[in-house]
């Protein structure tokens, strides 16, 4: 199983994102953190870090406690374009898919990085 798998599973997630199946929540996570045009995990971290949330990934690549990130963080280093034909395609607002985003990106980058470092497949 993998961790998109495993984060579809998610009782937070599910509670955040009622109105999709369980079944939709990968794919939405795969498309903005994976092979959706956003170039994968490795790719929006180092957005993210560009964008000044050096502190956040840090904190989700090392051990310890995982610093938060909000939804408008991430709303300003995600293809918003992509965020919004998601959100449009599942028919969902751009806001849940923005808050189980922030919600999970940490404990996503914190489970894909067991090391400290990211796979390069990652």
């Amino acid at each position: 199983m993998g961790i998109l798998d495993e984060l579809g599973n998610s009782p937070a997630l599910k509670g955040i994102l009622g109105q999709l199946e369980a079944s939709v929540l990968p794919t939405i996570l795969n498309q903005v953190l994976g092979g959706g045009g956003q170039g994968g995990l490795s790719t929006i971290l180092a957005k993210l870090q560009q964008a000044g949330l050096g502190d956040q990934v840090k904190s989700w690549l090392g051990n310890g406690e995982n610093l938060p990130i909000s939804a408008d963080q991430l709303k300003q280093v995600l293809n918003s374009d992509q965020v919004k034909q998601l959100a449009a395609s599942f028919g969902i607002p751009i806001d849940q898919v923005l808050d189980a985003l922030a919600k999970q990106l940490p404990a996503t980058v914190d489970h894909a990085s067991p090391n400290g470092t990211l796979p390069p497949s990652a």
